[in-house]
C-alpha cells in the first residue's frame, strides 16, 4: 500500500493589519492575489488576535499558549529601554518547561521547517524550533525534495511604521477616496497616512503572489495549505489596545479538500494556528496548549469567546483584559488611573498621533475623536460592535445591556481562572524568580550515552570511545524540558533529537546542543564514537 502523502504548509502573515482587502469588501483596496485566494479556499470573518500588539501574539501563535499564561505578555523583552533604565529589561522569558515552539512536533514528525525571517517571540527563538531561520529560508532548500514542509514568510512593509512620511513619500491611492474611522480627524495628514496603508497592502498582496507562484512552479500547490493572517491592527486605538481595530485580523486559507468560496463566521483566535497546524498534518493536539483546532480530526467545536489583553507596551506599564462574543465585547481596565494615550515614544512617531495630538493641543477634536484624551478611564467597556463596529458607545452602565456585561465578566473571570494570569505579578518579581541571582540560567550541556551489547545505557560516554556494533547512542540533558539537537561530523544543519542515534560502523563525530526557552543554550558537546 503506497504511503500517505503529509501536507505542506505555507503561511504568508502581514505586520500590523486589519481584514482592509477586497474580498472583506473594502471599498479602496487593491488586493486581488488575497481575493483570489480567498475564492479558492476560506475566508474568516471573526478571526482575532490575542494581543494589539506583535510580540505577545506572536508568542501566544508559536507556542499555542496565552501570552498572559507564561510570562511573554510584556511588550519588549528582549532589549532595554533607554530612557527607562529601571526596568527589569532586557530578559528572555521562561516559560513553563513543557511549553515548546509548536515546529518542534512538525520537525519531530519529519517536517523541514522554515522560517523568512521574523520571530519576536518574547524569547531567543531555539535552535530547535526551526531548520532554518533567516532572511533566505525556504521550502526550496530542504534536503529531500520530498520531504513535507511547513513554511512561513513575513513581509514587514505593513508593519505601522510604514505609515511614516519617510516610508512611503507617494502613496499609490488617493487620500480623499479612503474612509476613516470616526475617531481619527479628517486632515490631509490623517488621510496621506491612511493612503500609505493601503499601498504597503497593496505591494504586500504582490509578494504574496510571487509566493503562490514559486508553489505553482514546484508542482506543489495541490498538496499545500496555504494560510494567510496577520498579528493585530495598524493604527493608533486599535494596535496596542484589545479593541477590534487592534485584534481583528484577517485570516484566508485554501488547501487539499477545503472547498472554495467558503466564508466562515466562527469565532478563531490567533493562539488557535498552532493546533490546527497539527490537526491537519495528524499530530495530537499536546494537551497543554490552550489553542483550539478549528481544521483537521482534532478540530473542536467553534468557540464561544475569544480573548485579549494588553500589559506594558515598551517604556509603558498597563493592564487591560478583553472577552468577545460574536457580538458583544467587553473589557476591563485594571489601571483606570492611566491615560489612554501613555508615554510611549515609538508610538508618538505616527503621523497620526501626532495630529491627534496637535489638534488636542489646539482643542480642535471633536467629543469622539477626544475620546482617546479623557481622563479617567472607565473600568468596564461593554460594546455592541453589530451596531457599534468602531466601539465608541459604551454600555456598561446601561441597564438595558447588564446581562450582557454579567455573562461577559463571569466569563472573563472564568477564563483567567483557567488559563492563569502572570500580569496579576510585578514584571520585575516575575523576572527575579526566573533569574533569582540576576543571570539567565544556562541549559546543561548533552550527555551521550552508548546502548550496545558491551553497554546497556549505565553508564555515559562524555568523549565517545571504541564499541562493537551494532552501536546507538541516547542523548540526555538534565535540565528540565530542554530539547536537543545534533549534528553528525561536519554536517551544518542541526537536527531536532527525538530517539537514539544509530552510529554507522567507523568513525563518527557526534555534536550535540540542548536548549530549553529562555534558558541560554547549552555549550556543545563533541564525542566520537568508532564503532567495530
Amino acid at each position: 500500500m503506497a504511503k500517505e502523502r503529509k501536507p505542506n504548509f505555507l503561511w504568508i502573515s502581514f505586520e500590523d493589519t486589519n481584514p482592509r482587502y477586497g474580498c472583506y469588501g473594502d471599498p479602496v483596496a487593491r488586493t486581488p492575489t488575497l481575493d483570489q485566494l480567498a475564492a479558492e479556499g476560506c475566508r474568516w470573518t471573526r478571526c482575532f488576535s490575542t494581543a494589539g500588539v506583535c510580540a505577545p501574539a506572536r508568542s501566544a501563535i508559536i507556542t499555542g499558549m496565552y501570552a498572559t499564561s507564561i510570562g511573554t505578555h510584556h511588550m519588549r523583552t528582549t532589549h532595554a529601554n533607554r530612557a527607562t533604565p529601571e526596568m527589569p529589561t532586557p530578559y528572555s522569558a521562561v516559560v513553563p518547561h513543557y511549553v515548546k515552539c509548536f515546529t518542534e512536533y512538525l520537525r519531530a514528525a519529519g517536517y523541514y521547517c522554515s522560517n523568512n525571517a521574523k520571530t519576536d517571540y518574547q524569547f531567543t527563538p531555539p535552535l530547535t524550533a526551526w531548520d532554518a531561520l533567516g532572511p533566505h529560508a525556504h521550502w526550496r532548500d530542504r534536503p529531500d525534495p520530498d520531504q513535507p514542509f511547513f513554511a512561513v514568510f513575513n513581509p514587514t512593509r505593513t508593519h505601522e511604521s510604514g505609515m511614516w512620511p519617510e516610508k512611503c513619500p507617494e502613496p499609490e491611492f488617493d487620500p480623499d477616496a479612503i474612509p476613516l474611522p470616526p475617531y481619527f480627524p479628517d486632515t490631509p495628514a490623517v488621510r496621506q497616512a491612511m493612503a500609505r496603508m493601503y499601498t504597503h497592502i497593496a505591494h504586500s498582496d504582490q509578494e504574496l503572489a510571487q509566493l503562490l507562484q514559486q508553489l505553482d512552479e514546484d508542482g506543489l500547490s495541490g498538496n499545500t495549505y496555504v494560510f494567510h493572517w496577520s498579528d493585530h491592527g495598524p493604527l493608533p486605538r486599535g494596535k496596542r489596545w484589545p479593541y477590534d481595530s487592534g485584534i481583528h485580523v484577517p485570516l484566508i486559507a485554501r488547501g487539499p479538500g477545503m472547498e472554495a468560496g467558503q466564508v466562515c463566521e466562527d469565532l478563531v483566535s490567533t493562539v488557535d494556528l498552532g493546533p490546527t497546524m497539527l490537526s491537519l498534518a495528524g499530530i495530537d493536539v499536546p494537551a497543554h496548549m490552550q489553542g483550539r483546532a478549528f481544521l483537521g480530526r482534532q478540530a473542536q467545536p467553534p468557540r464561544e469567546y475569544i480573548y485579549a489583553s494588553r500589559d506594558r507596551h515598551d517604556e509603558a506599564y498597563d493592564m487591560v483584559r478583553a472577552v468577545r462574543d460574536r457580538r458583544f465585547k467587553y473589557i476591563r481596565n485594571y489601571r483606570p488611573d492611566l491615560p489612554y494615550l501613555a508615554w510611549i515614544p515609538y508610538r508618538n512617531r505616527h503621523p497620526i498621533v501626532q495630529e491627534m495630538w496637535r489638534l488636542h493641543l489646539a482643542d480642535e477634536l471633536d467629543e469622539t475623536q477626544a475620546a482617546m484624551f479623557r481622563y479617567p478611564r472607565s473600568v468596564e467597556e461593554l460594546y455592541d460592535t453589530e451596531a457599534d463596529p468602531h466601539e465608541i458607545d459604551n454600555l456598561a452602565a446601561n441597564p438595558q445591556y447588564l446581562p450582557e456585561r454579567d455573562r461577559l465578566r463571569g466569563a472573563l473571570d472564568e477564563w483567567l481562572e483557567e488559563v492563569g494570569d502572570m500580569g496579576r505579578m510585578a514584571e520585575s518579581e516575575m523576572v527575579r524568580q526566573w533569574y533569582p541571582d540576576g543571570q539567565q540560567p544556562q541549559t546543561a550541556p548533552p550527555v551521550c550515552v552508548p546502548i550496545c551489547a558491551d553497554s546497556l545505557g549505565t553508564e555515559p560516554a562524555l568523549e565517545g570511545g571504541t564499541f562493537r556494533g551494532p552501536l546507538l547512542v541516547q542523548l540526555h540533558c538534565a535540565t528540565q524540558g530542554a530539547s536537543m539537537a545534533y549534528a553528525v561530523d561536519d554536517d551544518p544543519h542541526w537536527h531536532l533529537y527525538t530517539e537514539p542515534l544509530c552510529m554507522e560502523v567507523g568513525t563518527t563525530t557526534l555534536r550535540a546542543k540542548a536548549i530549553r526557552i529562555g534558558y541560554e543554550e547549552s555549550q556543545e558537546t563533541r564525542a566520537t564514537f568508532v564503532v567495530e
